[in-house]
């Protein structure tokens, strides 16, 4: 018998176009391979055999043959039952399935979803990368290109784009545009075929924007002041108070109904480092026309006593201004936060705020906990992410050109890998795996977690061990009682089966099937004899029975 496997997905072909996923040694594939033997579903009643075991007998992996041991009755004349053990031989056979041929195709999708982003930098999609990858959303997706200022991902059906949409929705303020396109129609049977596109664009709004809101908003919002920092955007946008700690949530309809721009974009060219010299608690008094902040903020409040890291030996110039990261800090570490010294903002209301003085001298954002050089700690960073795996556009600069663009993108690598460092609630949206270098130095017999992470019962946002996963290391090969098993993979397009080294018979066992291993497969015949196992009238005749 010959069975047809998908070597894209991994998935087998059932009938009829259909495709199934099953792993090796699984009882779903061994009711597949029952349906392909020949002579066990005939329905005449002097043909019927019946199956009395069947289980899985060891092949060599690479052989691209399943083999299992069958044990069949047949009753062959009136009251006798014959049976015989044998061994069934399926051939694999490559075959691509549909979706996969769709996938190499040009102009296969149906559904196309453009995310973008109107921003200098693409650290929001770093992010956004990071969640689809966490919860397979892009699971069906048959290609994504990345541009300048978005993404792109196509999908062969418009119920996969939908479901994309709806994450995208849930991860991120969000506005939607739609549009279909006519590619075919038949009048008689009155069918159309339509490609659709969805423009999914994200608030311009990024973590660390200095923002100045207006006055309706900052009322809306807990009464909360104008001169704020946005904290996290999830669906809604969070923002803080960095002067007392006080924090709102702005709605994506708030956002979207009065669209505002931040007055200080969190770019690297207009961070200013920042050395700590000193801090001191905060105490703030309660005014009643706002909404206090929680005791957990107020208790993060700190003055912090500055200086800028490229004055340090020319003056003596010192800035002192609250922070709500303030407790993070202590004297000697750096920081990084906007200057409003020397700054012209383009909002009229927003510089008369400044040049009335109502506006601090320096505005810290977070903590630099590697502060000795980027390629220096990149090298020292104990976590790395997966990336999707994307098609470029928009190639076409060289040179100089080319180089600057390869300069910004891992610039913003940097700074994205910077703000994880500092936040531990956006690392507990996605995973993060170990190093190869933590991993080796945690081999070594006398490291301890000591070794690897610092104490310090005050910092609650350093990158602890227990939040990072192992890497997938394939260093060295199987076992020799091991061998390659499909299991199922859910983060796989199509619901495809990826490869794992799993013990022999493990999966059989589990679905109670019985397994012959590869010392017993080598001895076996491919053919038992055929024995009586039940003539009518022989028990009775054997027995002795007393007439009376």
């Amino acid at each position: 018998a010959t069975l047809h496997q998908c070597r894209g997905c991994q998935r087998w072909h059932q009938e009829a176009g259909k495709w199934m996923a099953c792993d090796l040694e699984s009882r779903e594939l061994m009711a597949l391979c029952l349906k392909n033997v020949s002579g066990l579903h005939k329905r005449g009643s002097g043909d019927k055999i019946r199956v009395v075991d069947a289980g899985w007998v060891w092949t060599e992996p690479h052989s691209m043959r399943l083999k299992i041991k069958l044990t069949v009755q047949k009753e062959v004349q009136t009251g006798t039952i014959l049976q015989q053990s044998f061994i069934v031989v399926f051939v694999v056979r490559n075959q691509q399935c549909i979706e996969c041929q769709a996938e190499f195709r040009q102009g296969s999708w149906k559904s196309l979803v453009q995310v973008r982003q109107r921003v200098k930098h693409k650290r929001t999609f770093l992010y956004l990368e990071q969640l689809i990858l966490k919860h397979g959303a892009h699971r069906g997706c048959l290609s994504i290109e990345t541009f300048t200022d978005g993404m792109d991902f196509y999908f062969p059906d418009k119920g996969k784009a939908a479901r994309f949409m709806s994450f995208i929705e849930n991860s991120v303020p969000i506005k939607t545009k739609h549009s279909k396109k006519l590619i075919g129609l038949d009048d008689k049977s009155n069918v159309a075929n339509y490609k659709y596109t969805d423009l999914v664009e994200i608030c311009p709004l990024c973590k660390d924007d200095l923002l100045y809101l207006p006055k309706k908003i900052a009322r809306n919002t807990g009464n909360i002041a104008r001169l704020v920092l946005v904290k996290a955007v999830t669906n809604v946008i969070h923002v803080i108070d960095p002067l007392n700690g006080q924090t709102g949530q702005i709605s994506g309809e708030v956002f979207w109904r009065e669209p505002f721009r931040p007055i200080i974009t969190a770019a690297r060219s207009r961070f200013v480092r920042y050395v700590v010299l000193g801090k001191e608690p905060l105490l703030l008094e309660n005014n009643s026309s706002k909404r206090s902040a929680t005791r957990r903020n107020r208790s993060k409040l700190a003055l912090l006593t500055t200086a800028k890291e490229a004055d340090l030996g020319l003056n003596d110039a010192q800035v002192e201004t609250a922070s709500h990261v303030g407790y993070l800090m202590k004297s000697g570490d750096v920081c990084v936060g906007y200057d409003l010294t020397d700054i012209q903002l383009v909002e009229d209301d927003a510089e008369e705020a400044r040049t009335s003085g109502k506006f601090p001298d320096a505005i810290m954002t977070r903590k630099i906990y590697a502060s000795s050089g980027e390629s220096t700690a990149s090298k020292q960073r104990m976590f790395k992410l997966q990336r999707l795996d994307v098609d470029v556009t928009e190639t076409s600069a060289q040179g100089k050109k080319l180089k600057n663009q390869q300069d910004a993108s891992d610039m913003d690598n940097e700074d994205f890998m910077q703000e994880l460092d500092a936040d531990r609630e956006m690392r507990n949206n996605m995973n993060l795996y170990k190093t190869e270098s933590l991993v080796k130095k945690l081999e070594e017999p006398k490291s301890t977690m000591s070794d690897v992470e610092e104490d310090d019962d005050d910092d609650d946002q350093q990158v602890q061990l227990d939040e990072l996963l192992d890497g997938l290391v394939l260093d060295e090969g199987p076992d020799k009682e091991m061998t390659t098993v499909q299991e199922l993979d859910e983060n796989l397009p199509w619901g495809g089966v990826g490869s794992n080294f799993v013990e022999e018979g493990n999966k059989a066992a589990k679905d109670g099937i019985s397994y012959t291993g590869r010392e017993e497969a080598r001895s076996i015949k491919d053919k038992d004899t055929a024995v009586p196992v039940n003539v009518f009238g022989k028990e009775f005749m054997n027995k002795d029975v007393k007439f009376i």
